[in-house]
């Protein structure tokens, strides 16, 4: 394993995923900036669940990734400007839409760069997944008097309680651990289901709904399961929300229930680079104003060296796990 050395400026440190479960952290050229990018020197990278099955080794995986790569989720301080860049400079902290930031140094172009206000100095920030769930959030269409159930309850259902609680919405909070159950209710579910028995979970809020169940459903866990139950979970013409990451396989849908209760389907997720930052942006003003607080998300902290153990962490999700971010020191 190569280290580059402290105060070397031509050398930065980024892990390279060799095979299955193994990283190695090596010494690599530090990248300049082309024109109309920014290197940004990182404080940390937010682990994300997509990164897990990669990680695994599945027969489509190609090994080793580019140095730094699967890493998408990083923030840290401009330390160098591409020609023709203008708006940011050197010495602002910001957060970046950038695809390999499981290093010490990522590039990244111009416009996928958000700076981060003085409110949030010293508060890990990683853009990527905040802003992904304000875009869902507004493809939800949540309002005040609705009924919200936010089934799976992790770092984005998380963010997703809070966000409909504060928009005036009841939200059910569903989730399987005990730990995430009582997160959702200091981020203001009104009521908590353990989502242990599909039908046990349809009776409880049968009950609660009067019968009606949920103006607005957002499917957060990326299982087939709780995909099912989501749907089974949304009354007639309400709006169910794909807001999971299903990447392990096919997936089957009770199209005959879909289209009796005239449900409008939304996959929440984004792939333009502009909506992901406009996203990044308002996830910036709502945490400086106090309406989402990722710091207190963010459940594991560990060094770039123990890349391998976040990532075991995220798919085992161990008692008190919500995030893991890996930080650069």
């Amino acid at each position: 394993m190569n280290i580059a050395l402290p105060g070397d400026t031509t050398l930065m440190k980024a892990a390279v995923l060799t095979g299955p479960h193994t990283f190695d952290l090596r010494a690599m050229p530090m990248p300049a900036p082309a024109r109309g990018q920014v290197r940004i020197r990182l404080e940390g990278c937010g682990v994300c669940a997509s990164n897990v099955t990669p990680w695994e080794g599945p027969e489509w995986m190609t090994f080793p990734t580019e140095p730094g790569g699967l890493g998408h989720e990083g923030w840290g301080q401009v330390d160098a400007v591409g020609e023709g860049v203008t708006g940011i400079s050197p010495g602002d902290r910001v957060a970046a839409l950038s695809f390999h930031a499981y290093a010490s140094h990522d590039l990244a172009d111009v416009g996928n760069v958000v700076r981060l206000p003085p409110e949030l100095d010293g508060m890990p920030f990683p853009g990527e997944p905040l802003g992904c769930a304000m875009n869902i959030f507004q493809r939800s269409d949540i309002g005040a008097g609705q009924t919200v159930a936010i089934v799976g309850i992790g770092f984005l259902g998380a963010v997703l309680t809070r966000l409909a609680s504060a928009a005036g919405a009841t939200v059910l909070a569903i989730g399987r651990r005990p730990f995430a159950l009582k997160l959702a209710k200091r981020m203001g579910a009104a009521e908590t289901i353990e989502m242990d028995d599909h039908w046990s979970v349809i009776e409880k809020v049968r009950s609660l709904t009067g019968g009606l169940f949920c103006d607005r459903v957002v499917e957060a866990a990326g299982k087939q399961w709780p995909l099912d139950l989501a749907g089974e979970l949304t009354r007639e013409r309400g709006r169910l929300v794909i807001a999971g990451y299903h990447q392990d396989g096919p997936r089957q849908v009770n199209m005959q229930m879909w289209n009796w209760r005239g449900l409008d389907v939304i996959n929440a997720h984004e792939r333009d680079p502009l909506v992901y930052v406009e996203g990044m942006r308002n996830a910036v003003r709502a945490t400086a104003g106090g309406l989402i607080d990722p710091a207190g998300l963010i459940t594991h902290r560990l060094p770039l060296e123990r890349l391998s153990d976040a990532l075991a962490m995220t798919r085992d999700r161990p008692e008190g796990f919500l995030k893991a971010i890996v930080e650069f020191r």
